[in-house]
């Protein structure tokens, strides 16, 4: 079999897919004929690029592939697989992904994998058909690699640590907002955040948007959706607005409430240096593949405080904890306790209440946290590393008929 891969350096899983693919042999043990098609992303050049299009159907014709791969749905890819008529299989691992609604989704050649269940039954529910769920996974065998050193340990050990973005170093729409709104829709708007704030688990922003409060904020924000998409105004509120300004108040209030009553050490973007609330190290940006495994395997407890509009899915952070063999104490996620079993693979927290209770406690019960975390990196071991997916994925499309 024979698969043009695209080779997207800027996503995160894309070296370890890559090794995944490198590796996989049938049960006849044949590998798979593998093109590696370098990328560059962009979120404008994705959606449409003619000069692109054209070189890309002429290297179809050339290389004449079983089926296309690529992280993240990538329309300008399923346009020109489409008219060729090669299967095009697409792994989400972003939410939100906001080409999810372009048009070129219903082509016949797509195969999108889902790491979100909710997001998938919705599409299913929809009338998309050829979307199938897929959680993301870990590349035990590149972080089982990674042995600390003595200078490492000095560096990297601690009581508890977060990697993770505070969303400030982005385009922060409801702060440009919110001067402009009038102060019902305002009041509105800070009831939902205050609200969700207090549910893991169930995310009902988007129902929340009336009509009445959409039009406020379209009149306000100025953010509509592209002419070749379907996605509604709802979503893009809810996912880009309000449910980022969400994580930003819940992960700095997170993060300052655990420092009061214990040290932790924070790993994000340099634009955020100026967040070290008391007990909090600031440590700047941590590089994904040669210190972040690191920081997992040489912390008591990492925690993960999922983006607000990830609703079911495991996020990739997560994996990478438990694949590097970390302690991992986590939000409440549907996928993650479907797939682990809590107390057993990992520790959930229900309110913050909760969360500084666990913490005290798995700070002092060491063998318990071990045992928790040998446990899940065993589960990620056997049942979600990248090789497992990519059988998974020519499974898939052995079946698929385009």
């Amino acid at each position: 079999m024979k698969v043009l891969h695209l080779n997207i350096t800027t996503f995160f899983a894309n070296r370890d897919m890559l090794e995944a693919f490198e590796a996989y042999r049938d049960s006849d043990g044949n590998p798979l004929e593998l093109i590696k098609y370098n990328y560059k992303y962009t979120q404008d050049t994705a959606r449409n690029d003619p000069d692109f299009e054209e070189k890309f159907q002429k290297d179809l014709k050339t290389h004449c592939p079983d089926f296309v791969f690529s992280l993240n749905f990538l329309p300008v890819i399923s346009k020109v697989c489409n008219k060729e008529g090669v299967i095009y299989v697409s792994w989400i691992y972003d939410n939100p992904e906001i080409f999810l609604y372009n048009y070129n989704m219903k082509n016949p050649c797509n195969i999108v994998l889902m790491f979100d269940s909710k997001q998938y039954m919705e599409f299913m529910d929809g009338g998309i058909k050829n979307v199938r769920y897929l959680p993301l996974a870990a590349s035990t065998k590149r972080l089982d690699s990674i042995i600390p050193t003595k200078a490492a340990k000095k560096k990297y050990s601690a009581d508890i640590s977060f990697v993770g973005s505070l969303y400030t170093e982005r385009k922060q729409y409801y702060e440009e907002i919110v001067p402009k709104l009038d102060p019902y829709t305002h009041g509105y708007l800070e009831g939902i955040i205050k609200s969700q704030l207090q549910v893991d688990g169930v995310n009902f922003v988007e129902e929340c948007l009336t009509p009445e409060i959409t039009k406020k904020i379209q009149e306000v924000s100025n953010i509509y959706p592209y002419s070749d998409s379907i996605e509604t105004l709802e979503y893009l509120y809810a996912n880009y607005i309000i449910n980022r300004q969400i994580t930003i108040i819940e992960r700095k209030e997170l993060l300052t409430l655990i420092g009061a009553h214990h040290p932790l050490k924070l790993y994000t973007y340099k634009q955020n240096n100026s967040f070290s609330p008391k007990g909090v190290e600031n440590m700047g940006p941590t590089d994904y593949f040669t210190e972040m495994p690191l920081v997992f395997k040489l912390s008591k407890i990492n925690l993960n405080i999922t983006l607000r509009s990830i609703q079911h899915a495991i996020p990739l952070r997560v994996y990478d904890i438990l694949g590097s063999g970390g302690f991992l104490m986590s939000n409440f996620q549907h996928d993650l306790a479907y797939h682990f079993v809590p107390g057993e693979d990992f520790v959930y927290y229900e309110n913050r209440k909760d969360l500084l209770d666990k913490i005290d406690y798995y700070l002092v019960n060491e063998n318990e946290r071990v045992d928790i975390a040998k446990n899940a990196h065993k589960k990620i071991q056997e049942q979600h590393t990248f090789d497992v997916r990519v059988k998974e994925i020519i499974d898939i499309v052995n079946e698929y008929k385009l």
